[in-house]
């Protein structure tokens, strides 16, 4: 039997297979991505459970006339594979290859790149508000599922949007509740009236009738309109929406082909915002993940037979383990320690903290802000309120941190992981901006360890410090660093020398450190004495040690996974413009103004210079031309 998959490369060549074969075509995507993501990593419950629906909105919209906005983007893939990628979705995450989330420049029926929840109905009404200005009539449509729904922006979105009663669709993915046959059958049985052309015609003439009976023809169409919400209201859980200004529909069963293409091609041409609910399951389709759904929502290779994740070399534990255990260490210790999370109990590492202290563990959803200013409650209530949140994510809170934690110095500790290069997800996820960002911040204490070790340490440090402190450190596995038994606070803005140098001396920062030490162990034999500080603190400075080694080496060097711009090393410049030290030149190594683009990190470090060869080779490079530039002045 022919693929149907293979000869699809637009929507276009969908809407020609017959409605009939459409369920095969679902298997055979499912079994696609399943392949892919085996090899490749990536979001797979996700992005199986959206299947039908994103094949029912593929068949029943003009895509790209029509605008389709993914919320978040880790359940695209099957749009993706609509909308001609199939041929390069084996390259899915891999540097130079398919992004694995929605992107702008990587195809025009990607409406809006998207990474972070909670934007697509914002981006849906300026779209609607675009469209209509410009006289157009085409549809705008957004995908957003349940999770996405507690960020605040998705109500200030349908705020707007049921005000504006501009023309848009909110097909709201619901993949947490579960739906049985007979409330399935109910529903699409009432949708099929509720969304038929039929239903909103006789609406319409039912309310001219009434209207125009002298004396109490308006208070009988208000008292039907009453009456009919009522009726809607017992059996549709949809009122919240309504209220909204939203025509609800729903909830239909995201897997039923049939009735989900019969609800768009109902409502595609109604007036007016609507709110399609539909019900799906997380992995649907493949028994490992609906099993399983949580490990694998972001999902290493894995063996498609057993569902295993593939064994790797052993490596020592993960940052987000370490974070784990020495969190949960310390809560017993001190009783005032709580844990805050957005959504991200297992990803940021508090789900072992949430068993063992379930009282002292709060997860506000996937609301970054609340989870700041929640934060700052907590503190002035006299505890200690550690919120770990990924760096990426984080940025969403910025106005929270600088006004309601900084503003007052309340003793909050962030813990930003995914700090520095992420990797394969791509843009929105590096973790790139921080340094930049809080180091601005008045009264925030900024710090990255150099390995595991000392992230304890570091931890310890900001919990016990009476203001905000963050600590950033990266994905991944650490150097396998021995654990000191007693975790102690560091002297907070104290440097630690790793090695004296006479020619340059490397300033390096968290993940950093290790590369940079390599580094100077290639120089060294080619005859170059250089040093290595790990700088630990960001703010404040080691003023002391950026001072002594400005007044003997020929160069000072800095090195951070984070923008140049604003960066570690922006701040060692400024220190030495503002103490008047003018004698010794500054090379920075970090990431330029850019975005930086999805792949493993090795690669994506090798580009910009950040492993031990290319700091080393920055490092030769600078001295060579130092030199010439004095053998000149001489």
């Amino acid at each position: 039997m022919d693929s149907i998959l293979s000869a699809i490369d637009s929507p276009a060549d969908l809407k020609k297979v017959p409605r009939k074969d459409l369920p095969r075509l679902a298997e055979e995507i499912r079994e696609f991505i399943i392949q892919t993501v085996s090899k490749t990593g990536g979001h797979l419950s996700p992005n199986l459970g959206v299947v039908e629906l994103s094949i029912a909105i593929h068949y029943c919209f003009d895509s790209p006339q029509d605008k389709i906005i993914w919320d978040v983007g880790h359940q695209a893939y099957t749009h993706k594979l609509l909308t001609g990628r199939r041929k390069n979705f084996h390259t899915l995450r891999q540097f130079g290859g398919v992004c694995g989330f929605p992107a702008i420049a990587e195809s025009p029926h990607d409406a809006f790149s998207t990474g972070h929840s909670g934007t697509s109905i914002s981006a849906a009404v300026g779209y609607a508000c675009g469209r209509d200005a410009k006289g157009e009539n085409n549809k705008v449509i957004a995908v957003i599922g349940d999770g996405s729904m507690t960020s605040g922006i998705s109500f200030e979105g349908l705020n707007h949007a049921g005000g504006m009663k501009k023309n848009l669709l909110v097909i709201l993915n619901d993949n947490e509740m579960s739906i049985s046959p007979n409330v399935g059958a109910l529903s699409s049985y009432l949708n099929q009236i509720l969304t038929g052309k039929l239903f909103n015609k006789m609406k319409g003439e039912i309310d001219t009738l009434l209207g125009v009976i002298p004396g109490i023809g308006k208070q009988l169409a208000q008292f039907a309109h009453r009456l009919e919400e009522q009726v809607k209201g017992i059996f549709v859980p949809g009122r919240i929406f309504e209220d909204l200004g939203f025509d609800y529909i729903g909830p239909i069963d995201g897997h039923n082909l049939d009735h989900l293409i019969d609800a768009f091609e109902n409502v595609k041409n109604l007036k007016g915002p609507l709110l399609v609910h539909a019900v799906t399951k997380k992995g649907k389709g493949y028994k490992p993940a609906e099993d399983r759904s949580p490990s694998f929502h972001g999902v290493s290779p894995f063996n498609v037979e057993t569902g295993d994740v593939l064994k790797k070399h052993p490596s020592p534990p993960s940052y987000t383990a370490i974070f784990s255990e020495t969190i949960i260490k310390l809560a017993r210790e001190d009783e005032k320690i709580i844990g805050i999370t957005a959504a991200m109990a297992d990803g940021a590492g508090l789900a072992d903290f949430a068993a063992a202290f379930p009282d002292r563990f709060y997860d506000v959803g996937i609301a970054e802000q609340h989870a700041v200013t929640f934060a700052a409650g907590l503190a002035l209530e006299g505890f200690k309120p550690v919120a770990a949140i990924y760096s990426t994510f984080l940025q969403r809170a910025l106005d929270q941190v600088l006004l309601d934690v900084c503003l007052m110095n309340l003793p909050v500790t962030f813990v930003a992981d995914r700090a520095g290069i992420v990797g394969e997800d791509g843009p929105t996820h590096q973790g790139v901006f921080d340094l930049s960002l809080f180091r601005s911040f008045p009264n925030m204490v900024v710090m990255s360890p150099k390995d595991e070790n000392e992230f304890r340490h570091m931890l310890k440090t900001a919990i016990d410090h009476k203001g905000p402190a963050l600590v950033r450190y990266p994905r991944g596995s650490g150097s396998g660093a021995a654990l000191d038994e007693k975790i102690k606070p560091l002297e907070i803005g104290k440097a630690e020398i790793l090695r004296e140098g006479k020619n340059a001396v490397i300033f390096a920062l968290g993940c950093t450190v290790g590369p940079s030490m390599q580094a100077s162990e290639i120089l060294k034999k080619e005859g170059m004495d250089i040093g290595v500080v790990n700088v630990r603190f960001v703010k404040p400075l080691d003023g002391k040690a950026i001072e002594r080694f400005a007044r003997k080496a020929r160069l000072l060097v800095t090195v951070e996974e984070n923008m140049l711009q604003g960066g570690f090393g922006s701040a060692v410049m400024e220190f030495l413009e503002e103490k008047g030290i003018w004698n010794v030149p500054v090379k920075r190594i970090g990431l330029p103004d850019a975005f930086i683009e999805h792949g493993a990190p090795n690669i994506l470090r090798k580009k910009y210079g950040l492993d031990a060869e290319g700091i080393a080779e920055t490092v030769r490079k600078t001295l060579a031309l130092d030199a010439k530039i004095l053998q000149k002045a001489v």
